[in-house]
C-alpha cells in the first residue's frame, strides 16, 4: 500500500511541477508581450482546479496511510490552494492573475520543495 501511495504522489508532484513551469512560461510570454492579458488568463485559468484537486488528493492520501510529517507539510499549501480557489469568482477579470504574482514565486518555491 505505501508504494502505491508513494508512486502516485510521485507521480502527481510531477505534474504539479510540470504545471508550474507552464505557468511560469505563460507569465513570461505575457511580461514580453507575446500573448495578451485575456489570452493568459484563459490558458491558466483551466488549471488551477486540476492543481487544486491533485494537491488535495496527494494531501489526504498521505493522512490516510498515516504519514504525519509529509502530510504536515503539504497542509498549509492544500489549504491555501482551496481557500484562494473557494473565494469568490465573482470578479473573475482578465487581470486577475496580476494581484497573485507577488506571492506566485513562493507558490513554485513550495511546490517545488513539497
Amino acid at each position: 500500500m505505501q508504494a502505491v501511495v508513494f508512486v502516485f504522489s510521485l507521480l502527481d508532484c510531477c505534474a504539479l511541477i510540470f504545471r508550474s513551469v507552464y505557468f511560469i512560461i505563460t507569465l513570461s510570454d505575457l511580461e514580453c508581450d507575446y500573448i495578451n492579458a485575456r489570452s493568459c488568463c484563459s490558458k491558466l485559468n483551466k488549471w488551477v482546479i486540476p492543481e487544486v484537486i491533485g494537491h488535495t488528493i496527494v494531501t489526504v492520501l498521505m493522512l490516510v496511510s498515516l504519514h504525519w510529517f509529509i502530510f504536515l507539510l503539504n497542509l498549509p499549501v492544500a489549504t491555501w490552494n482551496v481557500y484562494r480557489n473557494t473565494q469568490s469568482r465573482a470578479a473573475e477579470v482578465t487581470h486577475e492573475r496580476s494581484h497573485d504574482q507577488a506571492w506566485f514565486s513562493l507558490a513554485v518555491l513550495l511546490h517545488v520543495s513539497l
